[in-house]
């Protein structure tokens, strides 16, 4: 198990950036696959971005490709998500996600994370 804490959510104009970072508790972080998606009121959650524990391999919505970058520091436990040129529709809350399987297949399919964090929102004004 791991424990999964969000932060740097904010209230951002449209075209401006964030940095999410995802801080996670336990051992073995290095071999968890780790997901970023996010849930705008209304809607169902989404998967925004993914980032192999084993190869690196990133994965992205299309919705966010060219926009938006996951990256990792094992060292530190983190995972971050950052966030360029934002669009009002990018408003939800994003939440971080943790998979401990083997082989990272359907990173966009949120019943293949294992743990999850509490969210931190992200508001862009237009």
């Amino acid at each position: 198990q791991v424990q999964l804490v969000e932060s740097g959510g904010g209230l951002v104009q449209a075209g401006e950036s964030l940095r999410l970072s995802c801080a996670a508790s336990g051992r073995s972080f290095s071999t968890y696959n780790m997901g970023w998606f996010r849930q705008a009121p209304g809607k169902e959650r989404e998967f925004v971005a993914g980032i192999s524990g084993s190869s690196g391999n990133t994965y992205f919505a299309d919705s966010v490709k060219g926009r938006f970058t996951i990256s990792r520091d094992n060292a530190q436990n983190t995972v971050y998500l950052q966030m360029n040129s934002l669009k009002p529709e990018d408003t939800a809350v994003y939440y971080c996600s943790a998979s401990s399987m083997r082989y990272y297949i359907r990173p966009a399919d949120p019943g293949r994370y294992d743990n999850w964090g509490q969210g931190t929102q992200v508001t862009v004004s237009s």
